[in-house]
């Protein structure tokens, strides 16, 4: 591609720069500024995607500009420039055409003599034909097609070997429309189907794809070379070998052996110069026009004269003639009778008595024409194929032959063999890679003049062109060649000439040189391309092992993945057999065209409002029927290859998607997985929730401290083992304030909240409110938080520790509201006191019991509440314990039975104790806690009723003081009217506002919990009076020293403490040393005026007990006996 140096020059129409500058009028170019500012921003960008695809949403672009021509000459033919081009400027275009994807440029061409670095400006001006047709055709045409068709045709027959060619030419074409679609729906950089792939389907699959066609083209590499030094060493220098012999391995190990040595070669040719591999792709793409050219020449010819290409028969068994020159057993010589060379082979003498092989002696040897030629007949011979096991001769079926019965293969003789064993199936993953190389076009799209019409265009048309071309090979090849010689793969038979270079014309060393220089260029672009597909991969730093692979020199060149390439390609190369080689490939390229099916017919189906393909002849319907054609040629080729690619593949993506970087593509799994949730909420509410689907749906409601971090991280750990990573968690928390001001710290403990679940493994979504206050706040999420369906069912909380020793009574209130709101709502509610004592998830405890304390029944949830946790390794090893209480009425021997019989139904292994719990006297100890209890909360009003006139007297001495100024300021002011009352100065009017307070104030006061009003207005005389009488009432009467007064205790109090005391001493008594104690927790009074002891009667309930769960039912049944 041309580069341009950019010079600075002085401006054409206001003079020179110093007069521009001492003038000052001129007015400065927008396209100046622009271009100015783009080359700043051009200096700033990173390497890897988000640098190409967030710079900019437009491409900038000079095709506006006029153009200009030095000379006056030409002026004739100015306006048809654009469209005609000058022939110097296509002879330009020829010497700078490059097979190589874009972005390969050598560090000398980026630097002039002087070792300056000059600016390169990448000026696309390639068209159709020399940016995408050619380098699609070089890739399309090569190795397969100079090397196997021939035998491939011979083997399958020519409709055998059409329905071949036609399937992955249709597949192709299929990928193709796919791909032109994608390609024309936006800007697609440097990657080619990488880059297509992973923004259409997301990092997942691209990372996996992409590396599929990594492999694909390493492979295609080694399968290059490999074709490269079979051209060498069977036809040009045969006699170059390293390891002597004639068998199979010791042709192997010379492929090895050379193989290595040319790439190693190559290897360093790209390394070295990517520039010189540049220069030379016109050459390569010459080669293969021109050995193209001499075929159809030679089929020409056949009509005319065939060539003088001749086979040997004994019987019908084809001969190697490589080492006789006379097709007979004898021969006259001066009117002497002598034998021949063949003679000598087949017999222990030269003489004509000598002792002979009973084959050669029984059959005769016949010479038959190679070639007959297109009007010949030999099509309707070689319409069927001829499939036979590894190591049978090649036989012509319509010659006479007798044949010897139980005579073993005799490999010493010049017969010729197949070498491996054919079918259908291994015909097609041999081929398959002649039809690969249809991305080329794609990859260099930013090359292009116009690339969304371009890579259409170019693309079908080669793979048309090539189509044709192939098709038309195999009905020539088998209208015109005799079938032994299509199945004699290497030419043993026709002196050791490739078999399409006997047909072409005028000598079979055009298509030896031609197919030899092609098969190198395609090893070198392998080796070219392949390292920067990785480092693009690299590059975008979703596969975190690869990150390595994205650095090399200071010019770009990706030399650590250049190595890597070369180490991969030499497993190919080891493996030194073409015919083995090529289905490996075919798998990695069939996987990918395979995804750029699913990422078109994704995008459609989805109908999103990013696609707008400008080329318009796709539907859904071909690329999915082109996905299916993929996947059937895959496991044709070779299911086990298939499987393996597979499993590769899904590797991959399972490593990306747990390891992997974070990336937002905009793909299209994306927008399959929205309306496959939209789909799955608007099902899940057609219908109510059955029974036997209930799980916990959790919403959990954190804590932040002052540093916006999870106070309490066990709480993340144990919804965690409760859900063993199922159902929906939502973990909530609330800031006290207003958005606009505490927006920012929002988004902050949101992303806190999201690092905590991700170091706790936990899948779910995180959501941080603002509200005025946390009442209001966490009324809110049980209100709204799911979507749909996929709501909460059940709220976890943390015990409010510190009720006791806060100030307030705001964390009691709001706890208890909490509780309240959850019941109204039918949600289940969870509350785990000493949350930090919980084992973290990695722990294992060996040993212990999950207790559950059953006293009520409100829907099962306490039994299914340890199943669900006995699911994660770190409760696994505990037993379950089901007590549950017997009153003096009830038969407990009974009851147990049932109890076993329902957990029996239930399917849950567990132990059952009954506890019997009699009616007893009220003990002193009791009575003793409610009088504390009550005590205590009379003090708690007492303190507030006291900071509530702390509040009203600094009020009060707020207004006196500002009516004293007023009265200053204003000393002639008029006098009052007489229907205004006068205010005596000793008098201090307090006016308390209360339209700010809390949800949970208002509705205390409405209930009459407190003796506070909305407006009061005291005296000063009876403020005073007031506080000495409460200061007076607290000094006389010491709360903490009263004596006990049992009988003036409210009596339902007593009741309720004395069974929390009873029921606390049964449950520390049998589960104090239990891992986990699960209880029903009772629910809050009715009348809000026992608040205040409610939780008192908790936390008796609670003593003692290290890790407790309060569990309350949300009023359905959680758990079935029923299937």
């Amino acid at each position: 591609m041309p580069t341009f140096t950019v010079v600075p020059v002085e401006d054409a129409e206001g003079g020179s720069n110093s007069a521009a500058a001492a003038g000052g009028s001129k007015p400065v170019s927008l396209r100046k500024l622009f271009v100015e500012e783009e080359d700043k921003n051009s200096q700033g960008t990173n390497s890897g995607d988000d640098s190409q695809r967030e710079s900019s949403p437009f491409i900038n672009s000079d095709n506006d500009r006029e153009p200009y021509y030095e000379g006056k000459n030409m002026a004739l033919f100015e306006e048809e420039m654009d469209s005609n081009p000058m022939v110097s400027s296509l002879l330009n275009k020829l010497a700078n055409y490059t097979n190589l994807t874009q972005g390969v440029r050598e560090h000398e061409e980026a630097e002039n003599e002087e070792g300056v670095r000059r600016v390169a400006v990448m000026v696309p001006q390639m068209g159709t034909f020399i940016g995408v047709y050619l380098p699609c055709m070089q890739n399309i045409l090569g190795v397969i097609l100079f090397l196997r068709l021939t035998w491939i045709v011979g083997t399958a027959g020519i409709l055998g070997s059409f329905a071949i060619v036609s399937m992955c030419c249709i597949c192709t074409l299929l990928t193709a429309i796919s791909m032109s679609a994608i390609a024309t729906n936006g800007v697609v950089p440097a990657g080619g189907s990488y880059y297509m792939i992973s923004r259409s389907l997301g990092p997942e699959f691209g990372g996996a794809v992409g590396l599929c066609f990594y492999l694909g083209t390493t492979f295609a590499g080694s399968m290059y070379i490999l074709g490269t030094i079979e051209i060498l060493l069977t036809y040009i220098v045969p006699t170059a070998t390293v390891f002597k012999g004639t068998d199979d391995e010791a042709r192997l190990n010379n492929m090895r052996v050379y193989g290595t040595c040319c790439l190693v070669l190559m290897a360093l040719v790209v390394f070295v110069g990517v520039k010189y591999v540049n220069k030379l792709a016109l050459v390569f793409l010459a080669c293969v026009i021109l050995s193209i050219m001499a075929t159809y020449a030679g089929v020409i010819k056949t009509m005319i004269e065939p060539p003088e290409f001749n086979v040997c028969l004994l019987g019908n068994r084809s001969l190697s003639n490589e080492k006789f020159e006379t097709c007979a057993k004898t021969q006259i010589v001066k009117n002497q009778t002598v034998t021949t060379e063949l003679w000598s082979i087949f017999c222990n003498s030269k003489y004509p008595n000598a002792t002979c092989d009973e084959y050669f002696t029984l059959n005769n040897l016949t010479e038959i024409q190679a070639i007959p030629g297109l009007l010949s007949g030999v099509i309707k011979e070689n319409l069927w194929g001829d499939y036979s096991p590894a190591g049978m001769y090649i036989e012509n079926k319509d010659q006479p032959s007798v044949q010897l019965l139980d005579t073993p293969i005799d490999t010493d003789k010049p017969y010729v063999f197949n070498d491996i064993t054919t079918y259908f199936t291994l015909l097609v993953g041999i081929y398959f890679p002649s039809v690969t190389g249809i991305m080329a076009g794609s990859n260099r799209s930013g090359d292009l003049r116009d690339a969304q019409r371009s890579i259409p265009i170019g693309t079908i048309m080669a793979i048309l062109t090539t189509s044709f071309i192939y098709i038309s090979c195999v009905v020539l090849f088998g209208a015109c060649i005799e079938g032994v010689v299509l199945r004699d793969k290497f030419g043993y038979s026709v002196k050791k000439n490739p078999v399409i270079g006997i047909l072409a014309w005028p000598s079979p060393w055009v298509i030896v040189i031609g197919s030899f220089f092609s098969c190198c260029g395609a090893g070198l672009q392998s080796l070219t391309g392949a390292p920067r597909l990785l480092q693009a991969i690299a590059r975008d730093g979703i596969i975190p092992f690869l990150q390595v692979f994205g650095h090399g020199k200071a010019n770009g060149e990706p030399t650590w993945a250049l190595l890597l390439t070369v180490g991969i390609c030499e497993i190919g190369i080891l493996i030194a057999s073409l015919d083995a080689v090529a289905p490996i490939l075919s798998m990695f390229f069939l996987m990918c065209y395979l995804f750029v099916n699913l990422a078109c017919a994704v995008q459609t189906l989805l109908c999103t409002p990013n696609w707008r393909p400008r080329f318009k002849f796709y539907h859904w319907t071909l690329s999915f029927l082109g996905m299916s054609l993929c996947l059937s040629l895959m496991f044709i080729s070779s299911w086990y290859y298939a499987l393996v690619a597979m499993v590769i593949a899904g590797c991959i993506y399972k490593y990306i998607e747990y390891k992997g970087a974070v990336k937002e593509w905009g793909d299209g799994i994306r927008g399959l997985s929205l309306n496959a949730a939209r789909y799955a909420l608007i099902r899940l509410e057609e219908a109510p929730l059955h029974t036997k689907n209930w799980r916990p749906q959790l919403l959990v409601l954190c804590k932040l401290d002052s540093d916006l971090s999870v106070k309490h991280p066990r709480l993340l750990s144990f919804s965690t083992q409760l859900k063993a990573g199922k159902g929906l968690t939502i973990v909530c928390s609330v800031l006290e304030g207003t958005y606009m001001t505490r927006g920012n710290e929002a988004k902050t403990g949101e992303q806190n909240l999201k690092a905590a679940m991700a170091s706790e493994r936990m899948k779910g979504f995180s959501h941080v409110v603002v509200s005025s206050n946390l009442r209001d706040g966490f009324s809110l999420l049980i209100q709204s938080a799911g979507l749909g369906g996929m709501k909460h069912n059940a709220v976890l909380m943390a015990w409010p520790t510190g009720w006791t020793q806060a100030r307030d009574s705001s964390a009691r209130r709001n706890f208890i509201e909490t509780v309240r709101e959850t019941t109204a709502a039918q949600q289940a509610l969870l509350v785990a006191k000493n949350i930090d004592h919980f084992p973290s998830n990695q722990e294992r405890l060996k040993e212990g019991t999950i207790d559950v304390w059953w006293i009520v029944h409100d829907g099962g949830l306490l039994m299914l509440l340890p199943f669900l946790l006995n699911q994660h390794k770190v409760w696994r090893k505990c037993k379950m314990r089901i007590f549950t209480v017997a009153q003096m009425d009830d038969n407990s021997i009974q009851m147990k039975k049932d109890l076993q019989m329902f957990l029996y139904h239930l399917r849950l292994d567990a132990e059952v104790e009954v506890v019997e719990m009699h009616d007893s006297d009220i003990s002193a100890f009791t009575y003793e806690k409610t009088l504390v209890m009550e005590q205590r909360s009379q003090m708690l009003k007492q303190m507030q009723l006291s900071r509530n006139e702390r509040e009203r007297e600094i009020q009060s001495i707020t207004d006196v003081s500002r009516g004293s100024i007023k009265r200053k300021k204003s000393p002639g002011a008029a006098a009052p009217s007489l229907n205004t009352p006068c205010i005596p100065e000793d008098e201090a009017q307090l006016i308390h506002d209360r339209n700010t307070a809390s949800h949970s104030t208002m509705t205390d006061k409405a209930a009459g919990a407190t003796p506070d009003r909305v407006h009061m207005t005291w005296t000063k005389e009876k403020l005073i009076h007031e506080r000495n009488k409460h200061r007076e009432g607290m000094g006389v009467k010491d709360m903490f020293n009263m004596k006990p007064e049992w009988e003036n205790l409210n009596q339902s109090n007593v009741r309720r403490m004395h069974t929390a005391v009873k029921l606390n001493e049964v449950v520390v008594k049998k589960s104090q040393n239990s891992q986990l104690v699960l209880l029903n927790m009772p629910g809050p009074p009715k009348n809000k005026k026992g608040d205040e002891n409610y939780m008192e009667f908790l936390e008796v309930l609670m003593d003692g007990l290290d890790r407790v769960v309060l569990v309350r039912g949300g009023g359905r049944e959680v758990i079935t006996i029923y299937s």
